[in-house]
């Protein structure tokens, strides 16, 4: 029996989903919801499915086993909404939202709910995480280092923090989430964010840089006693470096999406994930919905906890002071 999917988004993010999950055997993306029609259109004619400019209207024309969310960060909420009441499981894209209340909101629905959740933290779908871990468990690190830098993606809202929540909570996020896996919880942050001044360009009349930092350096103080650094910039050309590197008695770890490298000083082996991580974290929901396995990887409350990890970021950033965090993550 087929298992029936809406898709709410029709972005770049939303295509990529919509790709994989119509390679799994015996699933049906049967909705695509947008409100740009033509969007949503395109996306439909790709994969068979139906468009629709309303959420509420494809869950109940569709009759769906479960839904993906995939919209950009400031339009997270009532999509969420419109599935949980009907008691359907979710897959929500990250960040959560741009306002903490919406997701806190979700969170408790979710729960209530009690249904299965997935989200968009695909590199906790990687094995080579799970070979870090097992290292690191022998050899507790105490000092990380993470990094995102890169362009800014080339779409209107990103550069807009009430938007897209800045680069920390967009893109940064997928380290803090597996420096969580890694390094357990984080009970101190500290951030500053550097903002240069209107170039030429737009002072001339051109497109607004937005208010988004530039670039973000950070320092977090775990609950075990280790401590990370953070960067990130938007000022490329292209990606240069999305790591987490970690430093133990005798041992260095550098872990990116694409590989794993291990260094004892002695040796230095690089490990290249089995899988593609983006297919795993859809192939996880749907054995999920089907009863196949328990959770996913990256169920909402979790990915709550990395999202509050990143507004701590962000807050500090634009207060200039540090933040600290309870348990559960919450400042």
């Amino acid at each position: 029996m087929s298992t029936r999917l809406v898709v709410v988004g029709a972005g770049g993010v939303a295509q990529r989903h919509v790709e994989v999950l119509s390679a799994i055997p015996d699933v049906d993306v049967v909705g695509i919801v947008d409100p740009l029609e033509d969007a949503a259109r395109a996306l439909a004619q790709r994969c068979g499915a139906t468009a629709y400019s309303s959420t509420g209207e494809a869950l109940e024309e569709c009759r769906p086993d479960g839904a993906y969310v995939c919209v950009p960060p400031f339009a997270h909420g009532e999509p969420e909404r419109e599935v949980l009441d009907r008691g359907l499981p979710l897959f929500v894209e990250k960040p959560l939202s741009v306002r903490p209340e919406v997701a806190e909101d979700l969170a408790r629905r979710v729960a209530a709910a009690g249904v299965v959740t997935g989200t968009g933290y695909h590199w906790r779908c990687l094995d080579t995480v799970e070979a870090a871990s097992e290292r690191l468990a022998t050899s507790p690190a105490v000092l990380a280092t993470g990094y995102w830098l890169d362009k800014r993606p080339p779409v209107a809202w990103w550069p807009h923090r009430e938007r897209s929540g800045g680069q920390v909570v967009e893109q940064l996020t997928h380290v803090l989430d597996v420096a969580r896996v890694l390094l357990g919880e984080a009970v101190e942050v500290y951030a500053a964010g550097a903002l240069r001044p209107p170039g030429p360009a737009e002072s001339a009349g051109g497109p607004p840089r937005g208010d988004v930092d530039d670039a973000t350096a950070a320092t977090i103080r775990f609950a075990s006693g280790t401590v990370a650094t953070l960067a990130a910039t938007s000022l490329l050309r292209t990606k240069h470096r999305a790591a987490l590197h970690t430093f133990s008695d005798g041992l260095v770890l550098e872990l990116t999406e694409a590989s794993l490298t291990v260094d004892d000083g002695e040796r230095r082996d690089v490990v290249e994930p089995s899988e593609d991580p983006r297919e795993v974290v859809d192939r996880e929901f749907v054995a999920a919905v089907r009863g196949e396995r328990e959770s996913t990887r990256a169920p909402y409350g979790e990915a709550l906890r990395t999202h509050r990890l990143a507004c701590a970021l962000a807050e500090s950033a634009r207060r200039g002071e540090p933040v600290r965090l309870r348990e559960g993550g919450q400042p």
